[in-house]
């Protein structure tokens, strides 16, 4: 027995034998991983959907046999699918409806003295009221007095209580962002106007289309309180365009112009058409952007998060195998482990530096003009990533000078309201030169030749537009061009990054699996 125990030949063999299966546990590990990986698939995507679909189809079979036996009537079908809503019934207690109406009556003798009085500025005031069924209300609401707020609550329908207001009021609920984002994202601007202008063309005046949208808000008190001011706003005999300018930042500037020149040519119900139509495709160009940038960031984190993987998990228990069976180490291999214990060591002190060097950096763009100019700069200069910028920033800036024009607003005003739809500060600056040259009486499209920002076929075309008169539709042909190039770029760059990064995880980590194996193989050798 102890022959057999000590035999060389037997150790070896036990050596090698333990050697094959070092190699062969990656491959197999990642073999289990894929074969593990296609079973939870098919259990997601396939086994799971059929038990549903089987459930689904057992459940309208009884159904369909249950209506068969019983043969109900339309009738009886439709009250027993209908949703029946319980009259809630709000009771309060005697000492709380006392205090109401000890509220209402200090409101009454308020309105009558100071409360009555209109201020210059309009202020935030809270309001306590009752509406049709009882219920007690408490909301804010932008106004110039206690007695304008309180006729508009009663026209509304509502039994008042309190109206309030202070500088701490003013500060919470209407100069900070504290209690909502003021401004109106572009799809709910878009929905906005398509369904004003609906109301506007079924014969409802324009108050009567904004309380129909107040109803229609949801979970968004900022908004609702902006609706309720442009109503009352209205209901004061306000334009609608100073109604939505009294709103802050939640309307942007270009719609707030358009509808101004709209109220004086009497097109309102044809701007809203054009201004949902022009938000659209803005939306879409955006869209279009974010999905370019996205893809790319995705395969990037992805391949990243699987080079750390193998860096930090794999690579190391390679590293105690050489340790145990003296192996000689040199070369890329050498180099592969060094980074490996170096990025074990400190990956958490290397997370806290990139986040530390990803939030200074957007907080330089945001806040630092220079920072942010240079930046751009810098990105407008990468090959592709440039054609990217310049193509969505000339879409924008063509489609809205366009829109500007058709709507008769002064080109010194088109201007400045350009400058606002971009924060790009390249384009910025040519709009501001453009605005300069309009004072001094030279042409438009002066500020835009020989720059570097701006293609060659854009200036010749805003170059024609202003020969023949038709400065308008030249901008809109410029739009739709630009427009075009930037949907096929961005679909190009999807189909040419894949293959990339594709390529590039696969030569990283194959790379990195070669320069941990080949010293299996040497060890493998010494011990034959």
């Amino acid at each position: 027995m102890d022959n057999v125990v000590n035999n060389p030949s037997n150790t070896n063999n036990a050596k090698k034998t333990s050697i094959i299966n070092i190699l062969i546990w990656p491959f197999y590990t990642i073999a289990n991983i894929l074969i593990f990986a296609v079973k939870g698939f098919k259990a997601c995507f396939y086994d799971l959907w059929l038990i549903l679909f089987n459930s689904a189809s057992y459940k309208l079979d009884k159904i369909y046999q249950s209506a068969k036996e019983e043969d109900l009537s339309s009738d009886d079908i439709y009250e027993k699918t209908k949703k029946v809503k319980k009259a809630k019934v709000y009771k309060y207690s005697a000492k709380t409806l006392a205090k109401l109406e000890q509220e209402k009556a200090v409101l009454l003798e308020d309105l009558q003295k100071a409360g009555a009085t209109r201020t210059k500025e309009p202020h935030m005031y809270l309001f306590k009221v009752k509406d049709k069924n009882g219920k007690i209300i408490t909301g804010n609401m932008s106004g110039l007095s206690k007695l304008d707020i309180n006729s508009f609550l009663l026209n509304e329908g509502y039994e008042v209580y309190s109206i309030k207001t202070s500088s701490l009021i003013d500060f919470v609920y209407q100069k900070s962002t504290l209690f909502g984002s003021k401004k109106m994202s572009t799809k709910d601007l878009i929905f906005w106007l398509t369904q004003l202008s609906t109301y506007i063309k079924a014969g409802l005046t324009l108050n009567d289309a904004i309380k129909i949208l107040n109803t229609q808000i949801k979970g968004n008190s900022t908004r609702l309180r902006a609706f309720q001011s442009i109503s009352y706003e209205l209901s004061l005999g306000e334009s609608f365009s100073a109604a939505l300018e009294k709103q802050g930042d939640m309307f942007p500037a270009l719609l707030i112009n358009m509808i101004k020149a709209a109220e004086a040519s009497g097109t309102l119900v044809e701007t809203l058409d054009d201004m949902a139509n022009y938000y659209t495709e803005i939306n879409s160009t955006r869209k279009e952007m974010v999905s370019a940038m996205t893809y790319p960031a995705i395969i990037t984190i992805f391949a990243f998060g699987v080079i750390v993987f193998i860096l930090v998990y794999v690579v190391p228990q390679f590293t105690d195998i050489y340790e145990n069976y003296g192996a000689e180490i040199s070369g890329f291999t050498r180099f592969i482990i060094n980074a490996s214990g170096f990025l074990k060591n400190n990956i958490l002190y290397i997370l806290v530096v990139l986040v530390i060097i990803f939030v200074g950096i957007a907080i330089c763009y945001k806040y630092l003009k220079l920072f942010r100019t240079y930046f751009q700069i810098f990105l407008m200069h990468i090959p592709i990533v440039k054609n990217v910028i310049i193509y969505k920033e000339l879409t924008i800036f063509a489609k809205t000078f366009a829109s500007l024009l058709k709507n008769n607003v002064f080109i010194t005003e088109s201007m400045g309201i350009l400058s606002k739809i971009t924060n790009n500060e390249i384009y910025k600056a040519v709009l501001y030169r453009t605005i300069n040259n309009i004072i001094k009486g030279e042409k438009i499209s002066e500020a835009f030749k020989d720059h570097w920002a701006i293609p060659d076929v854009a200036y010749f075309m805003i170059v024609t537009g202003e020969e023949t008169g038709r400065l308008a539709d030249m901008m809109q042909k410029v739009s739709e061009y630009y427009q075009e190039l930037h949907r096929n770029i961005v679909n190009n760059l999807k189909a040419f990054i894949e293959p990339i990064m594709i390529t590039f995880l696969a030569v990283v980590v194959g790379s990195i699996i070669i320069a941990v194996i080949i010293p299996m193989f040497n060890i493998y050798s010494m011990i034959e």
